[in-house]
């Protein structure tokens, strides 16, 4: 029996489950955020220890089990210097307190971004193509041959395009423009002000300047747009829409770049976007079958760090 842990490392927490060669998941583990390029080294392996930790606690076997393989999707993992960073601390993992028995070799180590564990998690294998669309958003495809393309995915200021965050400021950009009388009339200004207990649309100043909100914090409010989208507002609508158009046309460039027009293919969309009342899921799934047949988008199956669990399995079975 051979045993691994899936690791997946966000900005919010880090989760770790522990899989034998079955497919069971024997325990789970949550600690807090593992992305070090805004938490720093430390505290990314104090987060990752923790989560390995917790699962073992919840698992249902005995410490006297050996880990053969691990794999850690982490979030702001992408160039080959980061690579080494995690290298380094998976070495540190070894080396610590925790009640492991580590057989892990160089080839059963698996380092990578977390929109692969997200795809490989979400789909079930490797081959496919994740839509994330969160407080950020992001387009990430492997196929058979795996060739990867990855479309957006570059941040707040430079794109994430289609995310919560971008959607929560066109509503107030549009609700501001409407009280200016710079374009229609919109039940965004009502909804920003029942949401956050304003008396006026202006006291937006106030929270996004002067407490210098920060991205999560205004991503917070896509909600709004989706509830004045749902029930009918015109204005709400053109911008889940264009939210729409941008995530059809980075999948569309994903598919274009590694697979074939007709390919028979899944396609998972994760992320708090997609859970919205306006319908923004079946909108995005209704454009992009109408420009590619044979897609079909899902939900996820599993989660991603079952994902990266599933990616540590392979290592075990080569």
């Amino acid at each position: 029996m051979s045993y691994v842990l899936g690791i997946d490392g966000g900005g919010s927490k880090t989760v770790c489950v522990l899989m034998d060669d079955l497919y069971q998941v024997l325990g789970r583990g949550e600690a807090g955020p593992s992305n070090y390029q805004s938490i720093g080294r430390e505290a990314t392996l104090q987060s990752i220890q923790s989560a390995i930790q917790n699962a073992f606690e919840a698992a249902i076997i005995t410490n006297t089990d050996k880990i053969d393989a691990i794999c850690l999707g982490l979030a702001g993992v992408g160039r080959a210097a980061d690579i080494e960073v995690v290298k380094d601390l998976v070495k540190e993992l070894q080396n610590s307190k925790l009640p492991i028995f580590w057989a892990l070799q160089s080839a059963n180590i698996v380092i990578c971004n977390d929109a692969l564990i997200a795809l490989v998690g979400g789909i079930g294998q490797s081959v496919g193509i994740v839509v994330a669309a969160g407080t950020g958003s992001i387009v990430f495809g492997r196929n058979h041959q795996g060739h990867t393309k990855r479309v957006g995915g570059w941040g707040y200021i430079l794109g994430d395009e289609g995310s919560a965050y971008k959607i929560a400021i066109a509503g107030m950009n549009a609700a501001l423009k409407s009280y200016d009388g710079r374009e229609m009339s919109t039940s965004l200004i009502e909804g920003f002000k029942q949401h956050l207990d304003l008396e006026s649309i202006e006291d937006l100043i106030e929270l996004v300047y002067r407490r210098q909100w920060g991205v999560k914090q205004i991503a917070a409010l896509a909600p709004v747009v989706d509830f004045a989208a749902a029930s009918g507002d015109i204005v709400a609508n053109i911008i889940i829409d264009d939210a729409v158009k941008e995530l059809v046309k980075a999948t569309s460039i994903v598919i274009d770049a590694i697979f074939s027009v007709d390919s028979v293919l899944e396609v998972v969309t994760t992320g708090s976007v997609w859970r919205g009342r306006c319908k923004i899921h079946e909108r995005f799934a209704a454009s992009l079958i109408k420009e590619f047949p044979n897609v079909s988008v899902i939900f996820p199956r599993h989660e991603p760090a079952y994902g990266a669990g599933l990616l540590a399995l392979q290592t075990t079975q080569n």
